[in-house]
């Protein structure tokens, strides 16, 4: 009779702990169920939407350069800049430019003054005089000589110190000429002559100040072939070739691009960076303001495809993988509220976003090309502002907010 009661105790007992525990496995598995449809989505209020700003737009086929990225500096060919020095010394007597100033080829920029200058003029045209009366007297033996009147040694004699005389002559014009002093003229000036077209440099002379033989005295550049110097390493020299196009930005400039085009790259190494220098013709156009020695940061174009791209905010990172967001169609939640004792029920709408794994390619002006991993309908609405919001917002769970 005991053992009766017992067993009719235990029963109900154990049926309410089997219903108990099959309850508790069942919300379980609604809950792993829910966990797994919600995850890579996530759902903004219209509230919360309306503040962050989400804008979308659509995929668009965009031509997209494939870039090396090169840094270098603003350059002038050898033959575009001078740097004019002396070949005799000389007190400075007066300078006529500024630095800064534009010049024309044959200007002259200074004076020096040295009295040596007078004795090359007096050389000059001394051996000038003695070549007249030679001349005059090797006529006059060359006809006495043909007719046997005085001996033939007489002649040569006269034909030899005229040699000597025109060898003499020639070499004070030349000294007087590479100085750019007139022979003809008495004066102790010897003129600084420029001998390019350009904006006058650094004037390292002063009026009155004693100029050595071979120091740069006065620079001359002249702007209108610039062009870019480009460092490109080792890695990316097979990708570049004569004549790709190249968009660079002055660092310490505005964000103004400028264009330019390749027509060289060395055959050496410059250094031990194990880099070679890719020169770049810069837009005549574009030239105006620049000089030379300017730090740039440049974008060399290797080739251009017509790709899917968007926006490059719209490519977000997470871990080693890409996302962008796709809006889903849109849906009402209703929240039940008492109202004096009346059930009343309020609709709220909620905007939906599913994350979509990408493969970013190139990024160029602005926009990412993206290789999608699965098909996405051709209307579908891409979050191209506030991606990362989105992103921030499903790695913290994908909590609802009402």
């Amino acid at each position: 009779m005991i053992h009766y009661k017992k067993t009719a105790f235990l029963l109900p007992a154990l049926a309410m702990l089997a219903l108990v525990t099959v309850s508790c496995a069942d919300k379980k598995e609604t809950e792993a169920h829910e966990e797994e449809k919600t995850e890579g989505e996530v759902a903004l209020t219209e509230a919360q939407f309306n503040t962050v700003g989400i804008v979308t737009g659509s995929i668009e086929n965009r031509n997209l350069n494939t870039i090396v990225k090169a840094n270098g500096y603003t350059a002038v060919p050898p033959q575009n800049s001078a740097s004019i020095s002396t070949l005799i010394s000389g007190v400075v007597k007066d300078i006529f430019v500024l630095e800064g100033t534009y010049v024309t080829k044959g200007k002259v920029l200074a004076t020096l003054q040295n009295l040596e200058v007078v004795q090359m003029q007096e050389d000059y045209n001394s051996a000038i005089a003695n070549i007249e009366y030679l001349q005059l007297e090797y006529n006059r033996q060359k006809t006495l000589s043909e007719e046997d009147v005085n001996p033939k040694k007489v002649f040569q004699e006269i034909k030899s110190k005229l040699a000597v005389e025109r060898a003499k002559a020639q070499a004070a014009k030349t000294k007087l000429q590479a100085i750019n002093v007139n022979p003809r003229s008495s004066s102790s000036l010897i003129p600084i002559v420029s001998p390019i077209n350009g904006y006058v440099g650094k004037i390292s002379i002063n009026k009155g100040t004693f100029a050595e033989t071979g120091v740069t005295l006065i620079e001359v550049v002249d702007n209108t072939q610039m062009h870019l110097d480009l460092n490109v390493y080792e890695k990316d020299l097979g990708t570049i070739a004569v004549g790709q196009t190249v968009d660079f930005v002055l660092t310490n400039q505005s964000n103004k691009t400028i264009k330019g085009k390749i027509f060289g790259i060395n055959k050496s190494f410059s250094n031990e960076s194990k880099s070679v220098a890719v020169h770049a013709k810069i837009n005549p156009e574009d030239t105006k303001g620049l000089i030379s020695g300017m730090y740039v940061s440049a974008n060399i174009n290797i080739n251009n495809n017509t790709v899917p791209s968007l926006p490059k905010d719209a490519v977000v990172r997470n871990g080693d993988k890409y996302y962008i967001f796709v809006q889903e169609a849109a849906h009402e939640e209703k929240e039940q509220h008492d109202k004096k004792e009346n059930h009343l029920e309020e609709a709220h709408a909620e905007f939906h976003f599913k994350a979509i794994e990408v493969v970013p390619g190139a990024t160029d002006m602005g926009y990412t090309e993206v290789k999608l991993i699965e098909e996405l309908p051709t209307d579908a609405k891409v979050v191209v502002k506030g991606a990362f919001y989105l992103l921030s917002t499903m790695k913290g769970g994908g909590e609802h907010t009402h």
